[in-house]
């Protein structure tokens, strides 16, 4: 899909800065949420975003980019950025990350903690709640804190080669402009 596809659609579905203003649940801390350190897309700002968004995407069950846009407030994240890594959990990577996080958590924890689930309902509620609850918990903060870090430095590194082909290509065009003077 062509970059100018993305950024219409990207620009469509993204709220102005009037209907953010003027959202009665946001009106009392719309000052604060519109600044555009929190919006403006900058070296610092936007691997913060994206370790945030990765951090509430993956431990947050419910209502991830809010809770995702409160959190880059004291972070000073880019809240566009945050907002949408939280799309990295959805319907189709959502159990193959729990399954994953079950079997790092099991590793983690060592032999005695995952047992075999039992036949019986008692026995698998206490499977669920002694063996497998803490397996999946410890997993999945495992996996959040790699993937947090992942996501920082990867972005990071994105934004450093984005911005030195900038620079290539500036450079290049001034070098062919001065050669046809």
């Amino acid at each position: 899909m062509p970059r100018h596809r993305v950024r219409r659609m990207v620009n469509k579905a993204m709220p102005s800065r009037d209907s953010i203003e003027n959202n009665r649940w946001l009106r009392p801390v719309a000052s604060r949420v519109m600044h555009s350190s929190l919006w403006r897309f900058t070296r610092r700002s936007v691997p913060r975003g994206v370790a945030l968004g990765m951090v509430t995407g993956i431990l947050v069950p419910m209502g991830q980019i809010p809770a995702s846009a409160v959190l880059a407030l004291p972070l000073r994240a880019n809240i566009p950025a945050a907002a949408a890594t939280t799309f990295f959990t959805n319907p189709f990577t959502t159990p193959p990350l729990w399954i994953a996080a079950y079997w790092l958590g099991s590793w983690m924890l060592g032999p005695g903690g995952a047992k075999e689930v039992v036949e019986a309902t008692p026995g698998w509620v206490d499977w669920l709640l002694h063996d497998a609850g803490p397996a999946t918990a410890t997993g999945l903060v495992t996996i959040t804190v790699a993937l947090a870090v992942l996501g920082y430095f990867g972005s990071a590194l994105l934004w450093r080669l984005w911005i030195a082909g900038k620079w290539r290509r500036r450079k290049a065009a001034r070098a062919e402009a001065s050669a046809t003077r």
